[in-house]
């Protein structure tokens, strides 16, 4: 997501960063470039006219033709009224009740019955105790779909054969006899917004007064999100938003235009169609991301959430005693696999966010013939790869239903993967993914 709008504006400001001086006449120019990328992206009319006429005002008051770096400061000033059009500072959920209660409402098809999975499992791995429940009595197979969802990650499902705010109203008495302490409300949608649906909604808020009713909202369906969200907001009231589908290939309008039009923040986003593929929405991060600065705050909570400390330490005790072996190499691979797609890691990486990787399936299956070459070795050769001579080279081949060629390009892989995790840098961490087929 953001990708077209991203390269857009990289463009238009990379032309200002490379000039010494800027003048009014280029930043006329150069403003006038932003309002069209952002149109073109799907972002609200008001939205945009808005946003260049408050970035004027900031850039007004500054001395760029006297500026050392005119063109930083110009970004600078971009990337700082991005994150107020997102929302400024993150807004968390603030659990002070028990049980918290969270209604999810939206169309049919913007994904709530997955986001209620998802936000549960976020939830979870805080150390909540959530409870799901099944208030869509009228989707064909949705409560069923709820029920495997919470079975897949170990969360109760509360579904009833009444009324939604029958349901709603007994899945609070259940939690509280449960030890469940935040209750997840997965509500019906309709294809378009009409009166009976409202009517239920605002049911069942009258009756569990929710702490937070958050709209689902399917990014790719650009300004309509923001239309719905408005009339949802104004008929039943809502406290903020989740965006699903934010890694497809939608340009982006509608969550830049979700928080101006609404005046609610954004609060998750679904970056991917796994139930751990879900986050809190950062503002100053997606700001960043869209203006290719990386998010390297990101990256580190993704590498916090996959590396265990007493691991890290083992792992930094075999590298500085040359001591990194063939099993090392795999489970510091599974882990880059477990932290979900390259192309979203590598956007998180200053100076290395441009890189285009041609295909992530040929990287799972490269993973997949690793895995079984490794397998296929004694301990005594993952311990010690300059044993690895030709013959046990052609017996690993056999048993890995690969080549030997494969095998001396795993040897190469891993001792350049050695030298990068001795000490990274930009440079070393290309060359190593240029071996393994990953990017052109």
């Amino acid at each position: 997501m953001f990708s077209d709008l991203s390269d857009k504006l990289n463009g238009i400001l990379q032309k200002l960063k490379g000039q010494g001086i800027v003048t009014k006449e280029d930043l006329s120019r150069a403003m006038k470039e932003v309002k069209f990328a952002l149109l073109e992206a799907d972002v609200n009319y008001k939205v945009v006219k808005d946003f260049i006429k408050d970035l004027e005002v900031d850039l007004e008051g500054k001395e760029l033709e006297k500026s050392l770096t005119p063109g930083q400061v110009i970004v600078e000033s971009v990337h700082k009224k991005l994150t107020q059009l997102l929302g400024g500072e993150s807004t968390q959920l603030v659990i002070n009740s028990r049980p918290f209660i969270i209604m999810l409402i939206g169309l049919q098809g913007s994904g709530k019955t997955t986001t209620a999975a998802k936000l549960a499992k976020f939830l979870k791995s805080k150390g909540r105790q959530p409870l799901l429940v099944a208030c869509d009595i009228y989707r064909p197979a949705a409560i069923k779909q709820i029920q495997v969802l919470g079975k897949s990650i170990d969360i109760p499902v509360f579904s009833e054969e009444k009324k939604p705010e029958q349901i709603a109203k007994d899945a609070v008495l259940f939690a509280d006899k449960n030890g469940r302490d935040i209750i997840i409300l997965d509500t019906a949608g309709r294809l378009q917004i009409d009166s009976d649906l409202m009517n239920e909604l605002q049911r069942m808020k009258k009756t569990v007064n929710p702490n937070e009713i958050l709209f689902v909202a399917d990014a790719m369906i650009g300004q309509e999100a923001v239309n719905v969200a408005k009339t949802f907001d104004d008929e039943i009231g809502i406290t903020g938003s989740i965006f699903t589908k934010m890694d497809g290939d939608a340009r982006g309008g509608a969550a830049l235009s979700i928080m101006s039009i609404t005046s609610k923040p954004i609060k998750f986003a679904g970056v991917g169609e796994k139930i751990g593929d879900f986050e809190p929405f950062y503002p100053d991060r997606v700001a960043s991301r869209i203006l290719g600065m990386g998010d390297v705050l990101s990256l580190i909570e993704k590498v916090r959430e996959n590396e265990d400390e007493k691991e890290a330490k083992e792992l930094e005790k075999k590298l500085k005693k040359q001591q990194f072996t063939f099993e090392d190499f795999l489970s510091q691979l599974k882990k880059i696999q477990k932290m979900g797609s390259l192309t979203k890691i590598l956007k998180m990486i200053p100076g290395l966010n441009k890189i285009k990787i041609d295909d992530e399936e040929s990287f799972d299956k490269e993973m997949k013939h690793i895995e079984a070459i490794i397998l296929s070795m004694t301990k005594q050769e993952r311990q010690n790869y300059k044993i690895l001579n030709a013959s046990r080279k052609r017996r690993i081949a056999r048993g890995s239903g690969t080549r030997v060629s494969d095998i001396n390009k795993l040897i190469k892989q891993f001792i350049d993967m050695k030298k990068m995790m001795k000490g990274m840098n930009k440079t070393k961490a290309m060359s190593m993914m240029k071996n393994m087929g990953m990017m052109k």
